[in-house]
């Protein structure tokens, strides 16, 4: 899987301020957990990307910021492991720890 780490704030505007002609995912984990570990593992393993979005991984750890950051822009409590699906510089869909489920995102993906 090809995440594209989101390590900056000024990134997560830009994300949101050009907007994208697709819909994007936001991957919040920690390595240091045991749970955010297997919830990653779980997901890049059924993971097919149907409709080739990019995703992009936050270190909820190492960038604290943009984390919180992404809590507070898009209004979702700060959760670790957590997935978010943005469309159109909103949310569309978000859910985290045992709900984070591959094939239930792509098939939200492939509606959008």
């Amino acid at each position: 899987m090809n995440w594209i780490e989101l390590t900056e704030t000024t990134t997560l505007s830009e994300l949101v301020a050009h907007g994208t002609s697709k819909p994007y995912i936001i991957f919040k984990s920690s390595p240091t957990c045991y749970i955010s570990k297997m919830a990653l593992k779980n997901f890049e393993r059924s993971f097919t990307n149907p409709t080739q979005v990019d995703c992009y991984m936050v270190d909820v750890k190492k960038d604290r910021l943009v984390s919180l950051d992404i809590a507070d822009r898009f209004q979702v409590q700060h959760e670790s492991p957590q997935l978010l699906i943005i469309a159109d510089g909103k949310v569309v869909y978000h859910t985290s720890h045992e709900g984070i489920d591959a094939a239930a995102t792509e098939k939200l993906l492939l509606r959008l």
